[in-house]
């Protein structure tokens, strides 16, 4: 997913990977991404915001 697509309530906004496991993040509404805040390989903190919605 990328800024400006529309996503609704449950869809895959990206997937986390966290100790090999795959988590998928989902959109907790329908909206709009406003940005994604992370990159392919970044490491994140407990707490980070990922990405927002509109």
């Amino acid at each position: 997913m990328q800024a400006g697509a529309a996503v609704k309530r449950g869809q895959v906004i990206l997937i986390l990977e966290a100790m090999k496991m795959e988590n998928e993040i989902v959109a907790p509404q329908d909206g709009t991404i406003a940005s994604i805040n992370v990159a392919v390989g970044d490491m994140v903190e407990p707490g980070a915001t990922l990405a927002t919605l509109n």
